[in-house]
């Protein structure tokens, strides 16, 4: 059987990088086609993008489809994990130096179990932040959204203008704010039992 011209040309693969769709965590998002993948699809996250392998041979809408669903995939296991005290106060110290040039620096960050109707909530005083338990098993960028809103917190205290022109530096604050505000409404619809037959 000859080789693969791609392949024996030095060139295996073709990449191209494109904006990811609404919702998705990742940046951006890199389609890398391979003359030697045959059937298989994976997908996995490099930093802030998402590479997608591909067959050469698929057409535009099946890489459209594809990636489309390894996303989905992606933010699925990613959704399982729950990440512990600790690892939360690592995330707060690296999104303190990202969005507020390390200068919100908490004593403690954990996760807590009474707190029903809040998300989060900072003692400046002390330097602590509590996350509500709910959150565990939303999207990263959610849970981000609120770490970054708490961290602000130690930094201004109170909602007002400054406090707000802080969060701007997070990127998904609407996102995010979208998102917590779906919840809450979902959770206020009348759950209306099952009949039988549907």
């Amino acid at each position: 059987m000859p080789a693969d011209p791609l392949h024996r040309a030095g060139n295996p693969q073709r990449s191209t990088t494109s904006q990811p769709p609404s919702g998705s965590g990742a940046s951006a998002i890199e389609v890398r086609r391979s003359a030697r993948r045959r059937r298989t699809v994976s997908a996995y996250r490099e930093g802030d993008r998402t590479v997608v392998l591909i067959p050469a041979r698929m057409s535009e809408a099946e890489e459209q489809r594809w990636v489309s669903v390894m996303l989905d995939k992606l933010a699925a296991q990613e959704n399982k994990r729950v990440l512990g005290d600790t690892e939360l106060s690592e995330r707060a110290a690296r999104l303190s130096d990202l969005y507020f040039d390390g200068r919100a620096r908490p004593t403690s960050v954990r996760w807590v179990t009474n707190q029903n109707t809040r998300w989060g909530s900072c003692t400046p005083a002390e330097g602590s932040i509590r996350l509500s338990h709910r959150l565990q098993g939303m999207p990263e960028y959610v849970v981000d959204y609120v770490l970054v809103h708490e961290l602000a917190h130690l930094l201004v205290p109170g909602h007002g203008p400054d406090f707000w022109r802080l969060l701007e530096a997070y990127p998904r604050t609407e996102r995010a704010r979208g998102y917590l505000e779906g919840v809450v409404a979902a959770d206020r619809l009348p759950h209306l039992p099952a009949t039988r037959g549907e």
